[in-house]
């Protein structure tokens, strides 16, 4: 089985993905499990295979800690890796083609913390595969477009991971945010050309050594646009996936 992981800051959408991509993959024929990793979550859009929350509970991580919301949750992210084998041998029960992480709505409390490596390393780096959430209301400005591109980079930094950086929400954007943002994704002397045609500021300057750096190492990656609300973009992270870890043959049955 493939674990796909699904990460980004909070209110990019995780959820609602997650949920629409298993949805595409039951259309095609293909096996999917979904596992909710937020111990943190109020409610989410789809029914778990394997849900955090039936192992780790905020309300009692806040009395058995004395601790409020904030420092529970990071206790809670803690837990999850001390009690990785618990869980995750339940996950190893199914039998599916792609295993489906949605990870904390606050993105630092998976990405930052050392117990995600032990959770990836339990369920099997081998296997895995990181889905970057970006901001569409931040990537739509030169500067936030980077500022989405160095989370992604610090993200892959973090995990040596294969990772798709992904424009979630598309349908939220314009047509003519969306193709200059795709340019900027596809073409990088067109987002240097759009970090420098105004007057420069402190942050325009940071924002383009930012650029090269991340272009030099090459962290400077193509995103994609998908949306949950219409399906755009469900068949490009299923073919990057499937490049990746097939060379682009298909496992599924119908597609």
């Amino acid at each position: 089985m493939r674990y796909i992981y699904f990460i980004g800051t909070a209110g990019s959408g995780k959820s609602t993905l997650v949920q629409a991509f298993k949805e595409w993959l039951d259309i095609q024929g293909i096996d999917s499990v979904l596992v909710n990793l937020d111990p943190g979550a109020d409610f989410i859009p789809y029914q778990a295979d394997v849900d955090i929350r039936d192992w780790i509970n905020i309300a009692d991580v806040m009395r058995d800690y004395s601790l409020g919301p904030n420092g529970a949750q990071v206790v809670a992210a803690d837990l999850m890796a001390l009690n990785n084998r618990e869980w995750s041998n339940v996950v190893k029960e199914f039998r599916g083609d792609y295993c489906l992480i949605d990870t904390p709505g606050q993105m630092e409390l998976f990405t930052f913390r050392l117990s995600s490596n032990a959770i990836i390393e339990e369920l099997g780096k081998e296997d895995s595969f990181l889905v970057f959430l970006s901001d569409p209301t931040l990537a739509r400005t030169p500067n936030g477009f980077v500022s989405d591109l160095m989370l992604c980079g610090i993200t892959q930094f973090r995990y040596d991971l294969p990772i798709m950086n992904i424009i979630s929400k598309a349908d939220l954007l314009s047509e003519e945010d969306l193709e200059e943002m795709k340019e900027w994704s596809s073409d990088p002397y067109a987002l240097y050309n759009a970090l420098t045609e105004k007057e420069m500021t402190t942050q325009s300057v940071m924002s383009i050594e930012l650029f090269k750096a991340m272009e030099a190492v090459g962290m400077y990656k193509e995103m994609y646009p998908v949306s949950a609300e219409d399906g755009t973009g469900m068949e490009d992270i299923y073919s990057m996936v499937q490049m990746y870890f097939e060379g682009g043959e298909d496992i599924g049955k119908n597609v």
